[in-house]
């Protein structure tokens, strides 16, 4: 039986938990889906650090589900949604976790990926499948589903809700001198190889200060790795005003630092999609994971990528071969990214970015 598509929707639904990167990445669809029917009640099944970044998205209920509560968890959803039917449910998690629930939710039709793209047979547990669209970034797989309800207008707009308190709580810690962000560390709950060294970053934050008067702050969770890494850099620079914003912010504190930053530099992670959804300069550093799949969308061409060599190097491959998203999971895959790297790109984004008059006060700085 072929399920049909609403040409109308009245409420459409939409399941993705995680991560606080893929869910930035998404909200360019909802956008485009309000352009679209702006009429019609979208509701967001989301997990619970994403509900922190994403509440008070406007023309969205947002439910969290915490993966941590497990069945009881999706039981509680399940109440929830008991008498509740969705015109088109947009299962958008490629988990297993995320499908079991997506089946207590009542819906005319599930649509998940083309069986090219999906992980965990989410296949099998929808209707519909998208479009084969090989090779596509995040956000434009995330896309694929505002366009096969036959959307056509999907222009990039992110709109994040950051209140003036979060705003604040960054002046708090910067007050009003320029700065740029580094966020150090990846998902420091996940062995997955992203960080670059403190030693780069130390030689980074110094080429900022003397080069272009940019002071740094240092953000990132509160966990051991991050503090620790925090530390290592700061030791390294002795003579650098740094900031040290590690663990000290709430995730929409973390936006508003974003927002107001020169540019940030961060392995792939939260941060830099955070920051490309702010519109802020972001200078990714990808050697484990593909950029051209999950680097901060407006600024892929200033990307330092080193994962073709990491790809030949340690799996011995090409980009050409190896399956699209296929992560290098090697300890040393970063070292590929040197301080000149990253040190060109930053000066090419600054100058690329500069504000009127800014290149010259740079200049006289030489």
């Amino acid at each position: 039986m072929k399920h049909s598509l609403p040409e109308r929707p009245r409420h459409i639904g939409i399941l993705r938990l995680s991560a606080l990167g893929d869910v930035c990445n998404l909200v360019p669809t909802v956008r485009a889906l309000q352009r679209r029917w702006p009429e019609a009640r979208i509701t967001w099944i989301v997990g619970k650090a994403e509900y922190g970044l994403l509440s008070g998205l406007d023309g969205v209920d947002l439910v969290i589900y915490d993966k941590a509560t497990g069945l009881a968890g999706m039981r509680e959803i399940w109440r929830q949604f008991k008498d509740t039917r969705f015109d088109v449910l947009l299962h958008m998690q490629q988990a297993l976790r995320a499908s079991v629930l997506s089946l207590g939710l009542k819906c005319d039709v599930r649509v998940g990926y083309d069986k090219a793209r999906a992980k965990d047979w989410q296949h099998w547990f929808t209707h519909r499948q998208l479009a084969v669209h090989p090779r596509a970034h995040v956000l434009e797989s995330f896309m694929d589903f505002a366009r096969l309800l036959g959307v056509e207008d999907t222009r990039l707009d992110w709109s994040l809700p950051v209140p003036d308190a979060a705003y604040e709580e960054a002046r708090q810690l910067t007050g009003d001198q320029a700065y740029l962000v580094i966020s150090p560390c990846a998902n420091p709950r996940l062995r997955n190889f992203r960080n670059w060294s403190a030693e780069g970053y130390a030689a980074v934050i110094e080429h900022a200060w003397q080069r272009h008067g940019l002071k740094t702050v240092m953000s990132g969770g509160g966990s051991p790795l991050e503090r620790d890494m925090g530390e290592q850099i700061r030791r390294l620079c002795p003579n650098v005003e740094i900031i040290d914003a590690i663990g000290r912010t709430s995730l929409k504190g973390l936006l508003a630092l974003l927002d107001r930053a020169r540019v940030v530099i961060a392995p792939d992670s939260g941060p830099v999609h955070m920051a490309n959804a702010l519109k802020t300069p972001t200078l990714g550093l990808y050697a484990t994971t593909n950029p051209d799949r999950a680097a901060p969308y407006c600024w892929r061409d200033h990307v330092v990528n080193r994962y073709p060599d990491a790809v030949r190097r340690y799996l011995n491959k090409s980009v050409e071969t190896v399956t699209w998203g296929t992560r290098v999971r090697h300890a040393d895959a970063m070292a590929l990214i040197t301080l000149e790297d990253v040190v060109e790109h930053l000066d090419r984004l600054l100058a690329d970015t500069a504000a009127p008059g800014e290149d010259d006060a740079l200049e006289s700085r030489g």
